[in-house]
């Protein structure tokens, strides 16, 4: 399971309101906070309360203490509740510091009971949180902000799941490793990318790996490996229609997947851009179609035709969803024939085996079945003359005429909005799907990736 780790520290005002309301402010929020993230097993809480004195992080001591503690941590993302007005000093000289995805909320004050008016004001809160988020702004640092509610509200653990959402996100983008598995089909220049750019810009490294080394690895598993034989017996258990798929060319399509798996963890990557149309079928005789859409189900997400923008896309569709559902990429392939605002999503047979409708068939070891039904979110990272965008947009799948390879329909409000924003680009052809609604998470993880966001409307 990968896990997003968080550090959270409690801030209060060094002189007003009275301090002894924020110490029992800030107990009743560690204790709501304790509960919600008791309920995320994707986040892992780094507390910086003991590091302060009681517990609330205020002076310039404390503020060094909390800091180092989460870089020692090695924190992805910083939470700071205000237990009063707050001490926007410390927000912003922690957040200087760590320059991680940073979350800033409080608790909405007084009493839901109209008998409690005299404690109407004991913490002033969201007077604290207009004073931090200006130090922030000040301080050129990107910030999410959880509006001012109450604890037992369901917007707190809302906002929360959002956030952890986008810190994976760019948990995922910064410092990213791409491997390559040799190099683009020739007429492919719609897949070109700029990869000193991508370093320069992002930190993001392309791996390649030259053909000999994995047709090499290919061979080990092919000659003997328990890895493959598990991934044989799991195939045997699918749901699934082999045809046209003989007893060696499975062998070789485990081998393939084991290969692939091997190559990413051995070079530390974390998505693959690979070949599809001459290396693996020319000197195996099978296609990776199958193989492709199996590692995006194991969370290695795999972009076909060496679309390394198309894999970095479809690493970050898997990563809104804390990986709890794979990726896809699709072609946006030719409009509905009697739907004028739907569209087919489609390729030759990559898709996760787990998105199937209705079952799984393999023919020519090429996956051959719809997806299932749905709300998805599409994205796209690309660029353009050091530009770059993440187009994300939400649509609902439909019923559409059956075809071959995978396919899933979807429709739009407006579909020629759609095609005016992909046409112009920087878009191509390729584009992420994953089931859910992730665009608002997209768009606040952008605020932090250097990236613009971009949508049909």
């Amino acid at each position: 399971m990968k896990k997003v780790k968080i550090g959270v520290v409690i801030t209060a005002r060094d002189v007003f309101p009275p301090r002894e309301y924020a110490k029992k402010n800030a107990e009743l929020i560690k204790a709501k906070l304790d509960e919600i993230f008791a309920q995320m097993p994707h986040v892992e809480v780094v507390w910086g309360t003991d590091k302060c004195d009681d517990g609330m992080v205020t002076e310039l001591d404390e503020i060094a203490r909390v800091t180092n503690y989460f870089i020692d941590e090695r924190v992805d993302a910083l939470f700071v509740p205000h237990a009063n007005f707050g001490q926007e000093e410390a927000v912003g000289m922690i957040a200087s510091k760590l320059r991680v995805p940073t979350l800033i909320w409080g608790p909405r004050d007084g009493d839901k009971d109209p008998a409690e008016e005299a404690h109407l004001r004991d913490y002033d809160t969201q007077c604290g949180l207009f004073a931090t988020t200006r130090m922030l702004m000040r301080s050129g640092l990107p910030y999410t902000y959880l509006r001012n509610c109450w604890l037992d509200s369901p917007e707190l653990a809302e906002g929360i799941d959002k956030f952890v959402r986008v810190a994976m996100i760019v948990k995922q983008f910064r410092d990213m490793r791409v491997l390559q598995l040799s190099t683009r089909p020739r007429q492919f220049n719609s897949v070109k990318v700029n990869e000193g750019e991508l370093m320069e810009k992002f930190g993001m490294q392309i791996v390649p790996i030259e053909s000999q080394e994995i047709i090499r690895t290919v061979d080990k598993f092919i000659e003997q490996n328990d890895d493959a034989e598990a991934i044989l017996k799991d195939l045997d258990a699918m749901d699934a229609s082999y045809i046209n798929v003989d007893e060696e060319a499975r062998k070789k399509m485990a081998a393939l997947i084991c290969a692939i798996r091997f190559l990413a963890e051995k070079y530390q990557c974390t998505t693959v851009a690979s070949d599809c149309w001459s290396l693996i079928g020319s000197h195996y005789g099978i296609a990776c179609c199958f193989a492709f859409g199996y590692l995006s189900g194991l969370n290695i997400p795999t972009a076909c035709e060496t679309d390394i923008h198309g894999a970095v896309s479809a690493i970050l569709a898997q990563a809104s969803t804390l990986y709890e559902c794979p990726s896809f990429l699709a072609d946006i392939t030719i409009r509905h024939p009697y739907n004028d605002n739907a569209e087919l999503l489609w390729h030759c047979g990559p898709f996760p085996p787990a998105l199937s409708k209705e079952g799984v068939c393999i023919k020519d070891c090429k996956g051959s079945y719809q997806l299932k039904d749905g709300h998805l979110t599409l994205v796209r990272f690309d660029a353009d003359h050091g530009t770059y965008k993440l187009f994300v947009e939400e649509a609902d799948t439909c019923d559409g005429p059956k075809t071959t390879g995978n396919y899933v329909w979807f429709e739009t409000k407006d579909w020629g909005k759609w095609e005016d924003k992909l046409m112009y680009g920087p878009y191509i052809h390729h584009i992420a799907g994953v089931y859910g609604s992730y665009k608002e998470v997209f768009r606040e993880a952008c605020k932090y990736l250097g990236v613009e966001f971009d949508c049909v409307d």
